[in-house]
Parts: structure tokens; C-alpha cells; sequence
């Protein structure tokens, strides 16, 4: 996807920046109104991208509500599921935003097709992964753009369940990366989205600034590993600090799902297991006890 303002700023590509000699015009026009055009690249160009082949695409554009834009715009910043949806001719579209899709802005101008592309969205947000899509309906073909976030786990200690964290996350398609310093910590907190995830090994109380930044900044996952004692000793020094009971439920201390988990390659599935529950605002129970659709 390729997006502009009115006044010539432009982000994004398309087939690796392949098709932006035909893109951009088309996002300059599309101010304007919405149209469509047809693009091809050719065999070098192709290649010259990393692309397989050569071949061609039509390509739409069209306006988007400052409203929308705005929601949109949050949503991808944050590090939020988010999904522009439009009808073909690009006259009306829709944005979902939130953890499951669940805030709706705008509207395809029919019922049928707002509830075919709300559900189309969460269908896809179920996969895990960033997509465009053409959904068909009785009522027309609707385009589909589907950003989920990856998780980035920021691993603050080193050890050997940091490491088992790093293969796990890779494992999982996640960023991973470590650090040891306080300053270097604080900041990538500080700089968190929804999507990012810090696991705090280090038990030396100096590192509580990375809670309290994170606990701030209001975004992101905050776990913290260590034994009973570290955790009240760490909650205690949190509420001296002046971080409310509310704040407080925000840290997951111990870190983890209770899967008997001892080695430290099953301690880093269980905090991964609660990372990916957390996000899709599940308890992390077992599947037999779940009410609902399996996978839903």
C-alpha cells in the first residue's frame, strides 16, 4: 500500500517500490476522488526488485475521511490490529481498529456489506498475519488490507531463559533483542507500542524504572520474572513510588502461565504462551474449558 497527503508527503510501496511510478500518480489523482489504473512491470524491473517475474496489477485509489485517517493512522502508530476495508470502485470504506477488529469507523453504505467485512477482518486477524485481500460478496467485491502487528520482546538480563526467550521468539516469527544497561532500557520502553513485550530478568531494583516508564507510556506488554519474595519486594518499592493498585495489575509478575514449566526453554514458552493470550485477551486456560468456537 502506498498512502499521501494533499500536500505530497508519501509512505509505503508497492511489489518493493516496483509499481510506485504508477502508484504515486495515482495517490496524487486519488485526492480528488477515487479511480483506478492499470500497471505492469516489466522483466528487469521485476528482477532489479527481487521479484520472481515480471506481470501487472490494477490499481486503486481513493480518499480517505480524515476521520478514518486519523483512527487508521493511531491504530498502525500504537502497534493495533487494524484493517481498511473499501468497495471496489473505492467510493466508501471502513476501518477497524483495536486488539479484535471490535471499533468500527465509517461504513460501505450497506448493512450486508459492513457486516461482510467486519466479519471477513476478524476471520483474518485469526491467521496472525499482516494481508490484502479481495472478498467477495452478493453485493460486489470488497478490498481488504489487514495489519497485524509482530511482537517484539525486549529481554532486559542475561541468562539462560533470555536466551531460550530469543530462540522462541524467532521461532515465533517476533523481534527479539537484549540489554543489560538502565538508561538504554528506560528509553525502549519509553518508546513501546502495543505490540512490544519486555521481560524483566534483572531482580536489581534500579530496573523498577523500566516498569514505571512502561506503566506511563501505557503501552505494551510489562512482565517480570523472579520468585514470591522479588515480586513483593518489587511491589512494595512500586507502590512507595506511587503506582496504584490499578497500575500494578498491569505487570505480570511472575511472569508466565502456570504449565508447570522448569527448564528455561519451557519457562520461555509459558511467558510467550501469556504474551499471546494476553494480546488476544484470553486467560490462558485450557482448550477443553473454553466456551466458544476453537481458534476463534
Amino acid at each position: 500500500m502506498v498512502i499521501g497527503t494533499a500536500g505530497g508527503e508519501r509512505a509505503g510501496e508497492l511489489y518493493r517500490g516496483a509499481l510506485d511510478d504508477s502508484a504515486l500518480p495515482l495517490v496524487a489523482a486519488s485526492a480528488a476522488g477515487p479511480g483506478t489504473r492499470d500497471a505492469h512491470v516489466a522483466e528487469s524491473a521485476a528482477i532489479d526488485a527481487g521479484l520472481a517475474c515480471a506481470g501487472g496489477a490494477t490499481l486503486l485509489g481513493h480518499p480517505l475521511p480524515a476521520g478514518h485517517a486519523e483512527v487508521l493512522g493511531a491504530a498502525l502508530q500504537n502497534g493495533a490490529p487494524a484493517a481498511l476495508v473499501s468497495t471496489a470502485d473505492g467510493a466508501t470504506v471502513l476501518v477497524l481498529t483495536g486488539p479484535g477488529l471490535e471499533t468500527v469507523t465509517g461504513g460501505l453504505g450497506n448493512g450486508v456489506l459492513d457486516e461482510s467485512a467486519v466479519t471477513a477482518a476478524r476471520a483474518l486477524l485469526r491467521r496472525g498475519a499482516t494481508v490484502t485481500e479481495v472478498v467477495p460478496t452478493e453485493a460486489g467485491d470488497l478490498l481488504l488490507d489487514l495489519w497485524v502487528p509482530v511482537p517484539s520482546v525486549l529481554v532486559v538480563g542475561a541468562g539462560a531463559i533470555g536466551d531460550a526467550l530469543a530462540r522462541q521468539a524467532d521461532l515465533l516469527g517476533w523481534a527479539a533483542r537484549s540489554e543489560s544497561g538502565l538508561d538504554a532500557t528506560v528509553a525502549a520502553v519509553e518508546a513501546f507500542t502495543d505490540a512490544d513485550v519486555l521481560v524483566l530478568l534483572d531482580h536489581d531494583p534500579a530496573f523498577d524504572a523500566a516498569l514505571l516508564a512502561g506503566l506511563r507510556h501505557g503501552r505494551g506488554f510489562l512482565g517480570a520474572l523472579g520468585s514470591r519474595r522479588t515480586q513483593a519486594a518489587r511491589r512494595e518499592r512500586l507502590l512507595a513510588a506511587g503506582v496504584t493498585e490499578d497500575e500494578l495489575a498491569r505487570v505480570h509478575g511472575p511472569v508466565g502461565l502456570d504449565i508447570g514449566a522448569r527448564t528455561p526453554a519451557e519457562t520461555a514458552v509459558s511467558i510467550v504462551a501469556q504474551v499471546v493470550a494476553e494480546r488476544a485477551g484470553r486467560a490462558g486456560a485450557a482448550l477443553a474449558a473454553a466456551p466458544g468456537r476453537i481458534g476463534a
